[in-house]
């Protein structure tokens, strides 16, 4: 007997649908166990709410127990809270402390400021101080110093510009371009310096205007150095105090000590606007010839150097010794190294007590330290 086509088909779909409610079990199952893994996830990672009390557990009466998100309890309400124990670390996990100030960036100042001299100041401390170099002070205080550091002295009111370089007035007839040529540095960082406060467009500036010129520098003006004074009569003009025709046959070794017994710079050291060290030293404390040689000059220098004393080594160096509080030695007097010549002191233009040593070769300036030995 043959079959139709619909009786074939028919036993088919029944079976279809018989084995269709059977998936729906596990289906069930499936969301049941997700959702148990979902809790036990939620318990071990944020154990705190799990630890809160329920409200209706914790309060019948209705109060809103506190949870994370509500940790307040009205203050007189009756209720106490009731807050689960959290470790600190968990705490940390949750809160942020406070920052208790704002650090402020270590700009620099804008515009000059005003230093009073005071006893024990330098130039170069002054500088330190700052944190500027020794030649800014000095190049921004011309009209009081000189270029001539040792003529500080307390009480004197000194300008302290803003960077290093070099704080100019300007004057009538000045441009950009002829200032920055004549300080070695460049017009655009003169416009763009803050604290000039220059209209980038149309930079006009009055005469008499503090103009900054960042990284700037000029030559120092020398008048103020006393002159190398040699032994014997060739060019020593004897009509001033303290010099004499100086002949003597005491020659130096050309090997130098320290002539006080203290080894430290109280002040200046030595740099292009100081040609010397200051070395601390104490009031009445004996100063002694640094090598062997002539006296050319033992008398009291104008030029803020006070008593001072200069000695030839006829070969070649003299030292300069400066300040003194009492001279021990005549000019044309011949000494040996390690002779007393004096005593520190802090005559002339002086802060406090030191004593100022210089060091020549065929009458340049050469730094001490590089013939003295190690302290």
């Amino acid at each position: 007997m043959t079959l139709k086509p619909t009786q074939q088909g028919g036993p088919a779909k029944k079976s279809e649908k018989k084995n269709s409610p059977a998936l729906l079990p596990w289906l069930m199952w499936g969301v049941a166990v997700a959702m148990v893994a979902l809790a036990i996830f939620v318990m071990v990672r944020y154990p705190a709410f799990a630890a809160v009390t329920p409200v209706s557990a914790a309060h019948p009466g209705g109060n809103a127990a506190p949870t994370v998100d509500n940790p307040a309890i009205p203050a007189g309400s009756g209720t106490t809270a009731n807050l689960p124990d959290i470790s600190p670390a968990q705490q940390a996990a949750v809160s942020r402390a406070a920052i208790p100030h704002t650090t402020i960036p270590d700009r620099p100042p804008e515009t000059g400021q005003s230093h009073i001299v005071e006893l024990g100041d330098s130039v170069f401390g002054i500088a330190d101080q700052f944190k500027l170099k020794p030649e800014t002070v000095l190049w921004a205080n011309f009209t009081v110093l000189k270029d001539n550091p040792d003529l500080l002295s307390v009480g004197q009111n000194l300008t302290i510009p803003p960077t290093d370089g070099v704080y100019y007035k300007w004057k009538d007839g000045d441009t950009l371009d002829s200032v920055a040529g004549q300080f070695k540095a460049k017009a655009k960082d003169i416009l763009l310096w803050p604290g000039n406060k220059l209209d980038m467009v149309n930079p006009v500036i009055q005469p008499g205007t503090m103009i900054m010129i960042p990284g700037g520098k000029r030559e120092f003006q020398r008048a103020w150095v006393v002159p190398t004074i040699p032994r014997g009569p060739a060019g020593v003009n004897t009509n001033i105090p303290g010099t004499c025709n100086a002949n003597g046959s005491v020659y130096g070794t050309g090997f130098f000590m320290w002539p006080v017994s203290s080894h430290y710079i109280s002040g200046n050291d030595y740099w292009s606007g100081h040609l010397a060290i200051d070395i601390g030293a104490t009031l009445g404390l004996p100063v002694v010839a640094a090598d062997s040689g002539v006296v050319v000059f033992s008398g009291w220098n104008s030029n803020g150097y006070g008593n001072m004393i200069m000695i030839d080594h006829g070969n070649g160096f003299q030292t300069l010794y400066a300040h003194l509080s009492i001279r021990s030695v005549v000019c044309g007097q011949g000494v040996l190294k390690g002779t007393t010549i004096g005593a520190a002191g802090s005559t002339g233009n002086s802060t406090g007590p030191h004593l100022h040593f210089e060091i020549r070769l065929m009458g340049g300036f050469i730094n001490p330290h590089a013939y003295l030995p190690p302290g």
